[in-house]
């Protein structure tokens, strides 16, 4: 059961009450994983697969500009520093760790590597 979103929805269903039958149809790409269950109707980090592609899509809360700098900062070998234009740092309640396993281990039963 996915919590946070309805009492007892079935895996990769939206919830009625958030989305229009409009709304998913145009994004019929996305499958639903995962929505925080302590965040309220105000915030929402949600994990989702792209089923065309078979990305995970994190919607998360924008982290703090100490957070973001550091980020920037970091040095990987053979990668520039600094985050790219089409880019972004996020930052997903470690109580979601379940809904980017389950992400994850969609994605690889799709064997797409």
């Amino acid at each position: 059961m996915h919590r946070g979103l309805t009492s007892s929805p079935r895996r990769g269903d939206w919830d009625a009450h958030i989305c229009t039958p409009e709304v998913r149809e145009a994004t019929v790409p996305l499958r639903f994983i995962g929505i925080d269950p302590t965040t309220g109707q105000d915030k929402s980090p949600t994990v989702f697969i792209d089923e065309e592609t078979n990305d995970i899509v994190i919607q998360g809360f924008k982290p703090g500009g100490e957070t973001e700098a550091e980020v920037a900062a970091f040095e990987v070998p053979g990668h520039a520093v600094g985050i790219p234009d089409d880019e972004a740092v996020i930052r997903v309640p470690a109580r979601m760790a379940p809904f980017l396993r389950e992400a994850c281990d969609a994605v690889e039963r799709a064997d797409v590597r």
